[in-house]
C-alpha cells in the first residue's frame, strides 16, 4: 500500500487516540504516564469524558475494573470520587467476591473532573477534530491521522476508541432515523469506511437509552426513597493521604442526593404491547443484537410476559439540574408513546419528558482480530479499545483503554507489552475473553466470568496491580509513597489483629450485634475476626486502635483472615494457570498439519493464534485432549529440529 503521508504534519506524537470517551481518555492518560507524547482527538472538547447513558460508575464486577484502572493510574475512580452524588454498596449480604460499590455521579462534575485530570499531564494534548482517515505506509503501518477539517497529525501508534460513533444510526420508532453517534452529535463514517476497506471484519450492534424527565414534575410522595450510603468510601487509593476530608460525613464527595424507586405496571405494559410494531427493534428497523443484560423495555415485555411489573429507578443527573434519568425504561418507541408510558407510572402521571429515549446501531470489529495487547493483527501500530470491540459499559471501555494505551506507548518505546492474566485481574478476564472467544452480543463483565473471583476482588486491586504498575513507571514520586503506605497499612492491620487481645467487656456490644457468642476471657482480635458477622473494623473500634489505617486496608486484612482457606486453594489454581501461561506458542505453528488434533481445534487455533497454552485452553472447541496432543506435537517438532541440526553437523564432519 503506497504511503499517503506526503504532506507535512501539524504536529507529531508517539500515540494518537481517536475519541475521548471512557476508553479514549484512559488510553491517553496511560500512554502519557509512560512518558509518551500523546494527542487526544475528539469531535468536541466539551464532551471529553461525557457519560452518554446512565451517569453511574461501578456495580457487580464493574467496580473491580474501576479499581484496577485506578491501580494502573487511570482516571475513572478519581473522577467518580469528585462527582459522586449517590453511593450504594451492592451485595452486602453476600460473600466478599461479589461486594460491589456503585456510585451515581453528577454528570457535569464528572465530565469536568475528567478534563481537569487529563490536563494535569503536560505531554498530553487535546485536539478538536473529526478523524477522516488513518495515514498509512506500506505493510500497512499506521503513520498518523487526517481530520475532515484537513489537519494532519503524525504518530507511531493510533488507538481507535470511537464508541458508538462508527456509522452510528439513531432510531426513535420505525420512521425516525438519523445518523449520529449520540443524540445531537454526528456519526463517523469516513474512518469506518476506511477500516472496512483495510479488510477488517465489521459487525453491527445496538444499544439504547431511556427518556429523561423533569424532576419538578414528579410526585415523589408516591415513590420509594433511596438514600446514599456514602460512609467514608473512596474509589481511588490516591485520595487517602493526599486530599483532606472536607465534609461532615468525613468524605470528599459532593452533597448526596436521593434516588427514587417506582415501577412499570400493567397499564404501561399494555401500552407497550399495543405499540410494539412501532418500536424500531420490533418493527423491523433494527436487526442487530443488543445487550442481553441491559434490555429495552420492549424486550422485557416480550420476554417476561408474566412479570407483574418492572422496577424503575429515577436517578438525578446532577446538582445543577432537576432532570432525572429513568433507569429501566430504555426504549426505541416513538416519542409520543414514551410520554404515554411515563404517565402510566406511579408518581409520573404529570411528568414532563425532557429528552426522548432512543436506540442506536453502530459498527464494531469482532475482537478476535486483535492480539492480547489490543493491537490489530493486520495493521501495524493500530489498536482498538471500548465499544468498537463489541463491549458495553463505561467500565469495560475504560479497562480496555488503559491496556491499549499502555501497550501502544510500550511498543513505541520498544519495551515489552503488558498482558494481564485471568488470575491477576478482571482486566485480564475481559481482554482474554474478547480476543480468545470473541463476542456474538455486546459483552458485559460479571463475577461469574472469573475463575478467581475470591482472590481478585475490588478491595485488593492495588495490592494485585501496583507490583505491575510500579516497575512500568506509572506513578509519580508522591503516588509511589502513597501506594507503599497503603500496602504497608494492610500488613499493619493484620499485625494489629495478631498481637492485640481484647477483654470480654470491651467487645460485648460488637459480638451481640453480630449475634455471636460472648467471651469469657481475653482473646486476640484475629480469632474474633474469623467469626462470621464480626468485622475487624468494629473490633479495632472496640479496642481503640487502628484509627489511622485506611478502611480498605482493614477490610482486606479481615477478608484474608476470615477466608484464608478458600483463598489459599484458589491461589494454588492461579499458580497452575500461570504455569500454563508460561508455555508460549509460536505464532507460526502449523496447526493445520497437526493431525492428532481434531479438525475443529486445528481450525480454531489457526484462526486465533493463541499466545500461550493457557489461552488455547479457553478457545471454544479446543478440548483437554487437544491440549495434551498440542503439547506432544510441539515437543515432537522440537525434537525433530534438534535431530535435523545434529544430522547436518554429522554430514559436515
Amino acid at each position: 500500500m503506497p504511503s499517503n503521508n506526503a504532506r507535512s504534519h501539524e504536529a507529531d506524537f508517539d500515540v494518537l487516540v481517536v475519541g475521548a470517551g471512557h476508553a479514549g481518555t484512559e488510553a491517553a492518560v496511560a500512554a502519557a504516564r509512560l512518558g509518551a507524547r500523546v494527542g487526544l482527538v475528539t469531535s468536541a472538547l466539551e464532551t471529553i469524558g461525557q457519560m452518554s447513558c446512565n451517569p453511574a460508575i461501578g456495580g457487580v464486577a464493574k467496580s473491580t475494573v474501576v479499581r484496577e484502572v485506578d491501580a494502573l493510574g487511570g482516571l475513572m475512580a478519581r473522577a467518580t470520587d469528585l462527582a459522586t452524588l449517590q453511593f450504594r454498596m451492592l451485595n452486602r449480604g453476600k460473600g466478599p467476591a461479589v461486594w460491589a460499590p456503585r456510585a451515581q455521579c453528577d454528570r457535569g462534575l464528572y465530565r469536568r473532573a475528567v478534563r481537569t485530570l487529563l490536563e494535569q499531564h503536560a505531554n498530553l494534548r487535546p485536539i478538536q477534530g473529526t478523524v477522516a482517515r488513518l495515514l498509512l505506509d506500506d505493510g500497512p503501518r499506521v503513520r498518523g491521522i487526517e481530520t475532515i477539517e484537513g489537519r494532519r497529525f503524525g504518530a507511531h501508534a493510533v488507538i481507535v476508541t470511537s464508541g458508538t460513533f462508527g456509522r452510528g444510526r439513531i432510531h426513535i420508532g420505525t420512521d425516525r432515523q438519523v445518523a449520529g453517534g449520540r443524540a445531537g452529535e454526528a456519526s463517523a463514517t469516513h474512518l469506518a469506511e476506511q477500516l472496512e476497506g483495510l479488510g477488517l471484519t465489521v459487525g453491527r450492534f445496538k444499544t439504547g437509552t431511556p427518556p429523561r424527565i423533569d424532576g419538578r414534575s414528579v410526585d415523589v410522595s408516591r415513590l420509594d426513597r433511596q438514600d446514599s450510603e456514602i460512609e467514608a468510601f473512596d474509589y481511588s487509593w490516591s485520595h487517602f493521604w493526599t486530599t483532606p476530608r472536607v465534609t461532615p460525613a468525613g468524605t470528599r464527595h459532593p452533597t448526596q442526593l436521593p434516588c427514587w424507586i417506582t415501577f412499570l405496571g400493567e397499564e404501561g405494559k399494555a401500552i407497550i404491547a399495543r405499540h410494539l410494531g412501532e418500536s424500531a427493534m420490533y418493527g423491523g428497523a433494527i436487526a442487530s443484537r443488543g445487550p442481553r443484560y441491559c434490555p429495552s423495555v420492549e424486550d422485557k415485555i416480550v420476554k417476561f410476559p408474566d412479570a407483574a411489573r418492572h422496577q424503575l429507578f429515577l436517578e438525578p443527573e446532577g446538582h445543577d439540574t432537576a432532570e432525572l434519568y429513568v433507569n429501566g425504561l430504555s426504549t426505541s418507541l416513538p416519542a409520543p408513546v414514551q410520554v404515554e408510558i411515563l404517565h402510566s407510572v406511579p408518581g409520573l402521571e404529570r411528568a414532563a419528558m425532557t429528552r426522548a429515549g432512543y436506540a442506536i446501531e453502530y459498527d464494531y470489529y469482532p475482537p478476535t482480530q486483535l492480539d492480547a495487547t489490543l493491537a490489530v493483527r493486520t495493521v501495524a501500530g493500530l489498536y482498538f479499545a471500548g465499544q468498537v470491540n463489541g463491549t458495553t459499559g463505561y467500565e469495560e471501555a475504560a479497562g480496555q483503554g488503559v491496556i491499549a494505551g499502555l501497550n501502544a506507548a510500550l511498543a513505541v518505546q520498544q519495551r515489552p507489552p503488558v498482558v494481564l492474566g485471568r488470575e491477576t485481574s478482571y482486566l485480564g478476564v475481559l481482554i482474554d475473553d474478547l480476543v480468545t472467544r470473541g463476542v456474538d452480543e455486546p459483552y458485559r463483565l460479571f463475577t461469574s466470568r472469573s475463575e478467581f473471583r475470591l482472590t481478585v476482588r475490588q478491595d485488593n486491586a492495588l495490592a494485585r496491580l501496583a507490583p505491575i504498575a510500579t516497575p512500568l513507571g506509572l506513578y509519580d514520586a508522591a503516588e509511589r509513597a502513597v501506594v507503599e503506605r497503603r500496602l504497608v497499612a494492610q500488613d499493619e492491620a493484620r499485625a494489629l489483629a495478631e498481637r492485640t487481645s481484647i477483654r470480654p467487656e470491651q467487645v460485648a456490644a460488637v459480638l451481640a450485634s453480630a449475634d455471636s457468642a460472648p467471651l469469657t476471657q481475653p482473646v486476640r482480635l484475629i480469632e474474633l475476626a474469623r467469626r462470621q458477622g464480626v468485622t475487624l473494623e468494629a473490633l479495632f473500634g472496640a479496642a481503640g486502635i487502628g484509627r489511622e489505617l485506611p478502611r480498605d486496608a482493614v477490610v482486606t486484612a479481615e477478608l484474608e483472615i476470615k477466608y484464608a482457606g478458600y483463598f489459599d486453594r484458589e491461589r494454588l489454581q492461579a499458580e497452575r494457570m500461570r504455569r500454563m501461561g508460561a508455555l508460549t506458542l509460536d505464532p507460526g505453528l502449523p496447526y493445520d498439519k497437526m493431525r492428532s488434533l481434531t479438525l475443529e481445534a486445528r481450525q480454531k487455533l489457526a484462526a486465533l493464534r493463541p499466545a500461550t497454552l493457557a489461552q488455547a485452553s479457553r478457545i471454544p472447541g479446543v478440548s483437554p485432549n487437544d491440549l495434551q496432543n498440542l503439547v506432544i506435537e510441539i515437543e515432537r517438532a522440537a525434537r525433530g529440529r534438534v535431530l535435523s541440526h545434529a544430522e547436518k553437523v554429522e554430514s559436515r564432519e
